[in-house]
C-alpha cells in the first residue's frame, strides 16, 4: 500500500491522488499553518462576541454532548473554567461505555460543578441498529471517508437527540468535543438552520427508521420542532479554534480525576464498540475510518507523521 509521504492517507482512500514526489492532493491543497492560525484567531473572536449576546440569558448557556472521552472532557472543562458557561452535560449511553468512563464522567461533572444527564436509549433498539450497520452500508458513500457506518449511526443519534433537548430547553449552544481533524475550523461555530437541519436529519433518520421503525422517534426532533416555535442553537466545537496539545489535554483532565480506560482501542478513550466498528470498516473498504482525521492533524502539525502511523499499528 502506498502512503502519502507527508500525512498518513493510503492510496485506496476515496479521491486521493499523488504527485511525482509521493505527496497526496490533500496535502498539496493545504493552505498552511499561518492561514490556519489566522482563521483560529478569527473564530475565537467570533465565539467571544456570541457569548456576549447569549451568555446568562437562559437557564443554561450550553448543552455539552459529553461522551466521557478525553476531548469532550477537555472541551467541557474549557467551556466551564475558561469561558464561565453554565452547562448542562448530556451523556448518550450507547451500551458500550467502559466502567472507567462512567467513573470519569461522574468525577469530572462533580469537580467542575456541572449539571448532568445520562440518556440511555433502549438497548434492544440500539442492538438492532448496530447489528444492521455491521452488515451493510445504509448511508451515502461520502460518509465512509470520516466514520464507520456504526459510528455514523451513533453520532447521528447523539447529535439529533442533543438538538431536540437544546430546542426544548431553549439552550443557545450545543458543544461537541471534536478534535481539529474531525471538522475544519470554518465549521467550529455553526448556526443551525431549521430547513437545512431537517434535510440533514432525513439522511440519518430514514435509514434508521427502516431498521427500527417508530421506536427511534424520541431521539429526533419532530415536525413541531421545525415549525418556527423554537429558536435554533449554534453548534460549537472549540478545539478547532483553540490550541490542541494532547499532553496539555491529558494534564488538565487528569486534574479532574480522569483516567484512561485500559480496554479501548488507540483511537477511542470512551467506547468499547469503536474497535469492532473500525475492524469491519477496514475489512470492507481497506482503510481505517480515522485515517482522514489523523492525516489532517499530521498536516496541521498537531502530531508527527510517525505518531499518526502508530495510531493504526495496534
Amino acid at each position: 500500500m502506498k502512503i502519502c509521504r507527508k500525512c498518513v492517507l493510503p492510496d485506496n482512500f476515496p479521491g486521493i491522488r499523488f504527485n511525482s514526489e509521493g505527496i497526496c492532493n490533500f496535502c498539496s491543497g493545504f493552505q498552511g499553518i499561518a492561514r490556519m492560525e489566522s482563521k483560529k484567531s478569527e473564530y475565537r473572536k467570533k465565539f467571544r462576541k456570541l457569548l456576549k449576546e447569549h451568555k446568562g440569558r437562559h437557564a443554561y448557556d450550553a448543552l455539552m454532548c459529553y461522551s466521557g472521552g478525553k476531548d469532550s472532557t477537555y472541551t467541557l472543562s474549557v467551556l466551564k473554567k475558561d469561558y464561565g458557561l453554565n452547562i448542562l452535560a448530556v451523556t448518550f449511553d450507547n451500551g458500550f461505555l467502559p466502567e472507567q468512563t462512567f467513573r470519569n464522567i461522574q468525577g469530572v461533572v462533580e469537580n467542575l460543578g456541572v449539571d448532568h444527564i445520562i440518556f440511555k436509549p433502549r438497548f434492544d433498539v440500539l442492538k438492532k441498529i448496530f447489528g444492521a450497520c455491521s452488515k451493510e452500508n445504509i448511508y451515502p458513500l461520502k460518509t465512509l471517508e470520516r466514520a464507520s457506518v456504526i459510528c455514523t449511526s451513533c453520532i447521528g443519534l447523539v447529535k439529533f437527540n442533543a438538538l431536540r433537548m437544546a430546542l426544548e430547553k431553549n439552550i443557545p449552544f450545543i458543544g461537541f468535543g471534536w478534535s481539529p481533524g474531525q471538522a475544519p475550523v470554518e465549521s467550529s461555530i455553526f448556526k443551525n438552520n431549521p430547513v437545512m437541519l431537517k434535510q440533514m436529519q432525513e439522511v440519518i433518520y430514514r435509514p434508521l427508521y427502516k431498521i427500527a421503525g417508530r421506536l427511534i422517534n424520541p431521539y429526533f426532533p419532530d415536525e413541531e420542532h421545525f415549525n418556527g416555535k423554537y429558536s435554533f442553537p449554534y453548534n460549537i466545537h472549540p478545539l478547532a479554534f483553540l490550541e490542541y496539545d494532547e499532553a496539555k489535554i491529558y494534564r488538565e483532565i487528569s486534574r479532574l480525576g480522569w483516567k484512561a480506560p485500559l480496554n479501548t482501542d488507540s483511537n477511542s478513550s470512551n467506547c468499547l464498540l469503536n474497535s469492532y466498528a473500525n475492524q469491519i470498516h477496514s475489512r470492507k473498504y481497506g482503510f481505517n475510518p480515522y485515517v482522514f482525521e489523523i492525516a489532517d492533524m499530521v498536516r496541521k502539525g498537531i502530531m508527527t507523521r510517525q505518531e499518526g502511523l502508530r495510531k493504526f499499528a495496534k
